[in-house]
């Protein structure tokens, strides 16, 4: 089995963290998904994103750092692969699209100084899906903060991540369209998806 350090990205709604789950559970993974949840200024920067900006993303970021720091410190010692829901750089992505030059600028100066304590992934998996896809899983998974999400913002994110594709120095990218694949319901669209991956 080859990328000790597998990382599933995509937009919002993508399948991400449903397919971290699954390959965690079939290849005996260290899972690692990110913890919005508690998250108390998310609801409010749907609502206010011009005031909430700063303060989630730099939460975000925190809290990535903190996770992932701690998750290799563990994998490191315990020689068990580790499958991740997102990529660390996806903080600067949503950064970039969401806060203004002044407030970039010092969080540009945060974000240097603790990306490079970070291992870099073996290999990074991107799901793409179609803006109305991405509403449909959306409104399925039923978070009431996300349930007004323009799709201006996701096509904003969906470039975002192109350009830092495009334009990076990344290890190994793989972009798969999903848009015509449902591996939570079709155990064929799985065993596919799984091959795209590992083969």
């Amino acid at each position: 089995m080859s990328a000790g350090y597998l990382v599933i990205e995509g937009n919002i709604g993508s399948g991400k963290t449903s397919l971290a789950r699954i390959i965690s559970e079939k290849y005996n993974r260290k899972l690692v998904l990110e913890e919005f949840a508690e998250n108390t200024f998310l609801p409010q920067f749907y609502k206010n994103p011009e005031r909430y900006a700063f303060p989630l993303e730099l939460s975000f970021l925190a809290e990535r750092y903190g996770q992932l720091k701690n998750l290799f410190d563990e994998s490191v010692a315990s020689g068990q692969p580790v499958v991740s829901d997102y990529l660390f750089e996806k903080s600067l992505i949503f950064a970039e699209i969401n806060l203004n030059k002044d407030e970039m600028v010092l969080y540009k100066r945060f974000y240097d100084i603790i990306h490079a304590s970070l291992p870099s992934p073996d290999l990074i998996i991107y799901l793409h899906k179609s803006v109305p896809n991405l509403k449909k899983n959306i409104r399925n998974r039923g978070r009431h903060y996300e349930s007004e999400i323009p799709d201006e913002y996701l096509l904003k994110l969906e470039n975002g991540y192109r350009i830092f594709f495009t334009t990076k120095d990344k290890p190994e990218i793989r972009i798969i369209d999903t848009d015509n694949i449902d591996f939570i319901h079709h155990p064929g669209h799985l065993e596919q998806l799984l091959a795209q991956i590992f083969n």
